[in-house]
Formats: C-alpha cells, structure tokens, sequence
C-alpha cells in the first residue's frame, strides 16, 4: 500500500466536500428551479436573436399576429405562475401529511423528488420566457416572432404534460411503501459499497488487534470539534495522513452520531509538538464533514431509524396499524440481511508508516442488530402478529448468519438475545397462551 501523505488524500478530502455540497443541492427546491429559470431566460434571448435576423418558413404552424401573440403570451404567463403557487401548496401539504403520518425524517425523500424541482423550474421558466417575449413583440409588425411564439407553447405543452406526472407521481408517493421502498434501496446501495468503496471510503492499513493507547501513560493530544452538527461522512485515510508516523490516532466519533462544538473529536498519541499538532487538528477537522441534518452518504443506521420511526408512529395508539408496522419488520430485515453478510471496516488499522487508526465507536453487526429491532420490539408485544413477525424474521437472521460467521458470532448472540426479548416482552404485554402459544412455536421454544 502506497505512504498516504495529506497532499496524497487531498482530492479524496475534496471530493467528500463536492459530495456534500452535492447532497445539500439535491435537497434543495431553489437550485434547480433557479437553473431552469435562468435557462428560460437564455432561450428567449436567443429565441428572440434568431427572429430578428431570420424568418423560419417551415414553422407555419404558430404563425399569428402580434395581438393574437399578445393575448397568448399574457394567459401562459399568468396561468403558469398562478400554477406554481398550487404545486407549492401541494407539495407543503404533502410534506406535512408525510412528517405527521410517518417521520419528519422521512421529508428528505420529497426534497430530492427531482420531478417536483423540475416542474417548479419549468414553471418559472415558461413565465419568464413569456413575460419577456411580451416586452419584444412588435405590435406594428405583420406578424409575431414565429420561433419565439413556437418555443412559448412549447413550454406550455411541457408544463401541462409536467403538471400531470406530477400529479400521478405525489399520490403514489404518499403510499408508506414506496417512502420504505426508497430508504431501503437506498441503505442497500451503501451496503453493496462496503468495505471500502467509492462513498465508503478507501483501505487505509491492515486491520490489527486493537492497542490500549492510555497504557503507556504518554499523552495525548485532544483534537476538539470546530462545529455542531451531525457527522455526514468521514475520510479515514485523511485522519491516517494527518499525523506523524509511528502515532496512534482515535476517532471519537462516528457518521451518524451528533458532535457539539469542542468536544473531543479524535486523540494523537504520542502528542506531537505544537505546530505538527495544529496542522493535524485542522486537517483532521476538515476530514470528517459535519451538517444540520443526517443524511444517507454514509450512515446506513440513518435508514434503519427511519424506519423504526414510521413503525414506532404506526404502533402508537393514535394510529394503530399494525400493518404498517409488519411492513417496517419486513423492510428492515431486507437491510439486515445484506448488512449481516457484509464485511464492516476494521476498527484498528495499521499503515506502512506505522501509524494506527482508531475507530472504537463505528457500529459493529451486533450493534446493527440491537438498532434496527430493539425500539420496534418494545412496542411489538403487545400486537400478536407484529410480534410473530419480528420472531420469524430474527429466526431467520439468526440462522442464515449462523451459516455464514458461525453460531459464536456477535450478531448470531445479539439475535438470540432479541429473540427471546420478543417473547419476554409478550408477556409481559399480557398475551393470552393461544397468542403466545405461535410465538413460541415461530421461535423454537416451549411454552413454560
């Protein structure tokens, strides 16, 4: 393996950057609409170029006279803006309806509906190539730009065409499965990424047992968090190539987790003089991105807790749909399965240039396992069926896991744990025997 130096992971740096200003675009229903207004705007100049130096004579087809081109123009405009006002609505009420039916963190999957940035920016763009258009007719011509008049009912054929896949596409959306479909599809992709790949991050040493850094009483150097926030991605190879070789670096944090400003983010044993030290603490805070929100570049747990809370809000007793909540199990388990046959990155590793990295806190297998099914389990006693469910598809896991890493697994023994939770929590729930009777029977065990 090649010495990483930080001129050597400078670009990966950057592209974790590009990545999360990428991410902050695609959530946002300004750029788009912005970019597309500003393309209508370019097109009715040059629209307007080619009218005033030539006359198009095969686009008969919307030659009129400058009234009539008057009159066109001013009802697209006026019907294409007052339009954007209601896709606006639509898409607040669909936010609202989503967060308070499913999760407020669920939201981030209508943000990045590029169907609904498009149709805004198409709006914004037909009104403005219409309003502009207006300015430059020519009331005493014998006839109306032909070009200019043809683009402007194009856009308006283009938008009542966009209005309508619009339409059809937020009342699919609002279905609870197509929201769990698209988080699970989602954790599945960072899934298949793993160990190391292009958003999971690059090898950066070989794995090792993990040293005690504090036992050889030398000090330490404390790099503090520049910010709050949510930690959204995390180069490893950056943090490896920040400090000197022969130094032992723990991160002490993770994606996913939450960081408050000047908290220990990561130690540097042994610690290194001043300005190796300041060197390294900015190079190291610039290696993990932080963020308002949590997103999904490389936090798969983020998946499994939106998921648990779409079937936390279906077991409260203001919903009450088990169904969904069956669903939720069902979703989840299409995560774990892969997740559980996926090899995670070692949490101590050892370049070339003898330097050791630290990463105690990233989530193991059986970590996996305890957060994607024990909030839901809590709630599930006291509904047979969710309750069935979650026994078979943890039987399941546990016996396919057992196959691949081994009935001494941690995974195979947080699984057996969850198991027999399921059943103590059933009871306690107060289920009758008939019900608890499947339960055991799912599960493997004998009633007691």
């Amino acid at each position: 393996m090649d010495h990483d130096t930080p001129d050597s992971v400078a670009p990966q740096v950057r592209r974790l950057k590009q990545r999360a200003i990428s991410d902050r675009l695609r959530e946002s229903l300004l750029f788009l609409p912005l970019v597309l207004l500003a393309g209508g705007v370019v097109a009715e100049e040059v629209a307007h170029a080619v009218d005033r130096h030539h006359r198009i004579g095969w686009l008969t087809l919307f030659t009129m006279a400058p009234d009539a081109a008057v009159t066109l123009l001013s009802t697209v405009a006026g019907a294409t803006i007052t339009t954007a006002g209601v896709v606006f609505s639509l898409l607040v009420v669909s936010l609202q309806l989503a967060s308070g039916q499913f999760s407020p963190r669920v939201l981030r999957t209508f943000w990045r509906d590029r169907m609904g940035q498009v149709l805004i920016g198409l709006l914004l763009a037909t009104f403005a190539f219409c309003v502009l258009a207006l300015s430059q007719i020519d009331t005493g011509a014998d006839q109306a730009p032909t070009l200019t008049m043809t683009c402007a009912v194009a856009l308006a054929l283009a938008s009542i065409l966009a209005i309508v896949g619009y339409l059809n596409r937020i009342t699919r959306q609002q279905y609870v499965g197509r929201i769990m479909e698209r988080i699970q599809l989602e954790a599945t992709d960072l899934i298949g990424d793993l160990p190391y790949g292009s958003r999971m991050g690059h090898r950066c040493g070989e794995p090792i047992t993990a040293p005690d850094p504090d036992a050889g009483g030398s000090p330490a150097l404390i790099v503090r968090a520049p910010t709050d926030g949510w930690v959204q991605q995390v180069s490893y190879r950056a943090i490896m190539a920040a400090v000197p070789a022969g130094s032992t670096v723990r991160l002490e944090t993770r994606v996913g987790s939450y960081l408050i400003r000047d908290e220990p983010l990561a130690r540097i044993w042994p610690a290194p003089d001043a300005t190796t030290g300041r060197r390294a603490a900015r190079q190291i805070g610039e290696a993990v991105i932080v963020g308002a929100t949590r997103t999904m570049q490389q936090d798969i747990d983020f998946a499994l807790r939106q998921l648990n809370d779409i079937g936390l809000r279906a077991l409260s007793p203001a919903v009450n749909d088990p169904t969904t909540a069956i669903e939720v199990i069902l979703r989840i388990t299409s995560v774990m399965r892969p997740l559980l046959h996926a090899e995670l990155p070692a949490q101590s590793q050892r370049d070339g240039d003898g330097r050791t990295l630290l990463t105690p806190w990233d989530l193991d297998h059986a970590e996996y396992v305890r957060h994607a099914y024990g909030q839901i389990r809590l709630y599930a006693g006291a509904h047979p069926q969710v309750a069935l469910t979650l026994v078979r598809v943890l039987r399941m896991l546990r016996d396919v896991t057992a196959e691949h890493a081994g009935d001494d697994a941690p995974a195979v023994a947080e699984l057996d744990r969850q198991l027999a939770a399921v059943l103590d929590d059933a009871r306690r729930a107060g289920l009758p025997d008939t019900e608890l009777e499947p339960l055991m029977a799912a599960a493997g065990r004998r009633q007691e």
